[in-house]
Order: C-alpha cells, then structure tokens, then sequence
C-alpha cells in the first residue's frame, strides 16, 4: 500500500481563509492527501493568500521565494497560490513566478482535484472564474472524524457594498447566500462531530437571505440544534442589521453576546468618501437599539485612519465615535491603497501623519479593552474550553464575550462550556477558577 501524499497549506487573512482551507484540504483528500504541519514533509504546498492588506502580493512572491531551494530538492514538489491574491493577480503569477504549478481563486477551489490531475501530468492549472455551480455542494463532504468543539461555517459570500477601500467585490464577487437547508445540514454534522460553537462567515454576513428570515431566521433554525450550545457570526455591515436579527440578539440564548460590527471612521465626510452609506450618528443609533436589546454584549469594530483626505478634524471625529461608543476590542489599520479600488486614485496622506493618528488610536482602543477585561474580574462567565495549556493542569477556553480565559481544572473539561468565576486580568487573557 503506497504512503499518501502530505498536503502542506499556510492560511493568510480571515477567518473564511480558515475555512476555505480545511474545505481545501478534504477536496485533495479525495486525491489521497493528508495533511501535514512540516513544510519539508510536503508533495504539496498550497498559500491560501488575503490581498486585504498593503503589499499582499509582494508579501506572496516573498514567499514563494522561500520555497524556491525545496522546489529544487524536491523536484516533483507541487505548489499551489489559491484565494484572493490568485484570484486579482492569477495570470501575473503564472509569469512572475515559473516555480507555481497551480492558481486557483477562492470561488473555484471545488476544482482542486481536476486541477491536481493536471499538475501531475506535467502541465500548469490556472482557474479563476466564478463559477456557477455550488463549489459547497461540489466538495467531498466533511471527514467523520472527531473536531474540536468550535468551528467556522460560510453561510454568505462576497460583497456587493464597493466600499472605496476594499478590493473584496473584486476577489470575492457580489453577494451569494447558501441555501438554509444545507448550512444546517452541515452544522447538525459539525456538532455530530464534537463541534459546540460554531461561528457563522460572510463578507457581510448579515446581508444572508438564504432562509425566509434571513440570518436571524437562519439562527433561530440553528438554535433547534441539540448539542449546539453556541452561535456567532462575523463580519457585519450597519446596513444590514434589521429589526429581526437585533431581536435575535437579545433573545437567542444560543448567540453569543459579541458583535463585530466595522465603522471605519467616526468622520461623516470620511464615511462618504469611503462609500459606506451610512453616518457617524445612524451608527451610534444602530448601537444604542442593539444595546437595549442585550446591555453586557461586548462590542468590537474595524478602523481605518488615514484615509485619503482626511483631516484632524475628521480623525478627532473618530476618536469622539470611540469615547462614545467604548468599544471591548477594535483592530485598526493604516490605510493602504489596493490597486483598482477607487481610493487609491487619490493623494496619500504622509506616513508621518499616519502612524501619528494610528497610534493614538490604538492607545485609546487598548485602554478600553482592559478597562473591559477588568470589569469581568469577579464576574461568572462560561467558559468552552478549547486545549490544554503549557503549564500542568491548565486549560484554556473561550467565555461568551470572546476572551481566553486561563483555568486549573481536569482534562475531562475539553470540549465542555463551564461555568468559571473570573479572578484576574491580564493584556490578552483572562484568569478563573471553576465553579463547576
């Protein structure tokens, strides 16, 4: 019986990268691939690549670069380039980088094994349509075997908002809801398989219609699970937070009180500028309904500073947003243009002027996210814990709002939502101690 072939992938970018890279991952083992955590070990490596952040090409071709000496050694070595970097830059790196057998973009990685026929032949595979057939329904299903208790699961792709920063539309196309009836079916075999969290993926996740009531129909429906103990979904637009899914949010017991809901900036001219059709105050309106509807959910958001055009007192603006709002957690961004978004036609700020304003931002973001950690000290929380920590006897989960937490407990806590009495803070964790 000959040995199977080890299949190496290195994840950039978002979490629906993750889950594009295990769906990956079972589509060539059907090609007899199994996966492996040593580069060395590999007959394949495959980059699943994000072109969200500034240079993402380059940081891809440096990459590449690094795996030229084991292509070498290893002639019949293949490497693959797959997600949004192949999909904008597919033909380019064809050319650039003579050592890639195989390009694939992430609406047509349900053609892996067809394309890995071809690579083994000798010939070179490059596909970066959109397709119309379902690439969810066309993957080999989900392994059987045992998972860890959380799980990623795509419900909705693409993005139809054109945001003047973003290349997503360009990458990911418009916007597509998978059918209910087969996100459920994935999940029931997700908790099957020992998942009991799972978190919902979309570009804009909450513009989902793929169920009558749209994603807080498809909740609700999720929530009849037995075994299912939670439910999140990220990312959302402030566009498409409706009535129904605010409700859900404060009656589901099942979904998790954190929301990531991105602003950008606190700037209404900046907010035009950037074409997300909505101002400062209907956000902050938006928060105030969703706060009413669940007082202790932690909220999170996305910020980009130094857009072209903006001034002090569009950043200043920001920053008021921020003290209003008081945010658990953010990540925020230097802007970056991306070649082809209509921003990037536009004159730069100074690299001065950015890292300034980026640093006093994320001065006053970090100061609100421990003043939201210590407020959980002395507070009971659940806690799914995820794996063991370094030292003896710890294990390490995740509470409702999103944090690690830190616990002395038995191993037999794995896979299990405890209820954990929390004790200490640290920068990015949290201490507890079981309550049972």
């Amino acid at each position: 019986m000959s040995e199977p072939k080890k299949l190496f992938i290195k994840t950039y970018g978002c979490q629906m990268n993750v889950y594009d890279s295990e769906r990956m991952a079972e589509a060539l083992g059907g090609k007899g691939y199994v996966e492996t955590k040593v580069q060395e070990e590999a007959d394949m490596i495959l980059l699943n690549t994000c072109h969200i952040r500034e240079k993402a090409a380059e940081k891809v071709y440096s990459e590449l670069g690094r795996l030229r000496p084991l292509k070498e050694a290893k002639p019949d070595l293949k490497i693959g380039v797959a997600g949004c970097v192949a999909q904008a830059e597919g033909e380019e790196i064809m050319r650039r980088a003579p050592l890639v057998d195989l390009v694939v973009g992430p609406q047509s990685y349900h053609r892996l094994p067809a394309m890995e026929d071809a690579v083994q032949s000798g010939a070179k595979a490059l596909d970066t349509d959109f397709p119309e057939e379902d690439k969810f329904e066309e993957l080999k299903s989900r392994p059987k075997a045992h998972r860890g208790p959380t799980a990623f699961l795509t419900v909705q792709e693409g993005c139809d908002k054109f945001c003047a920063f973003c290349v997503v539309p360009y990458t990911r196309g418009a916007e597509v809801s998978r059918p209910a009836d087969r996100i459920l079916r994935e999940a029931r075999e997700l908790v099957d398989a020992g998942v009991r969290e799972i978190t919902l993926l979309g570009q804009n996740v909450n513009a989902y219609h793929g169920h009558e009531g749209g994603l807080a129909g498809l909740i609700w429906a999720l929530a009849e699970i037995d075994g299912l103990e939670r439910i999140r979904f990220t990312t959302s637009h402030p566009n498409d937070m409706d009535d129904a899914l605010v409700a859900a949010i404060g009656d589901c017991s099942k979904l998790m009180p954190y929301l990531h809901l991105p602003v950008q900036s606190g700037s209404d001219r900046i907010l035009k500028a950037m074409n997300r059709k909505h101002t400062a105050a209907e956000y902050l309106d938006l928060i105030a309904r969703i706060r009413a509807a669940r007082p202790d959910l932690l909220l999170s958001s996305d910020f980009i500073v130094g857009f072209p055009g903006e001034t002090d007192q569009d950043f200043e603006q920001t920053m008021d947003l921020i003290r209003t709002v008081n945010f658990g957690q953010a990540y925020s961004f230097k802007y970056s243009s991306r070649p082809g978004t209509p921003a990037a036609e536009k004159a730069q700020l100074p690299e001065a002027v950015k890292n300034e304003r980026l640093a006093r931002l994320q001065a006053l973001l970090t100061e609100q996210q421990r003043a939201a950690q210590n407020s959980m000290v002395g507070r009971e929380v659940g806690v799914l814990f995820e794996k063991a920590g370094r030292l003896k006897g710890q294990m390490i989960g995740k509470s409702d709002y999103l944090h690690a937490v830190y616990v002395q407990a038995p191993i037999e806590v794995l896979g299990q939502t405890r209820r954990v009495r929390i004790t200490e803070s640290a920068p990015n964790s949290l201490g507890g101690v079981l309550i049972n």
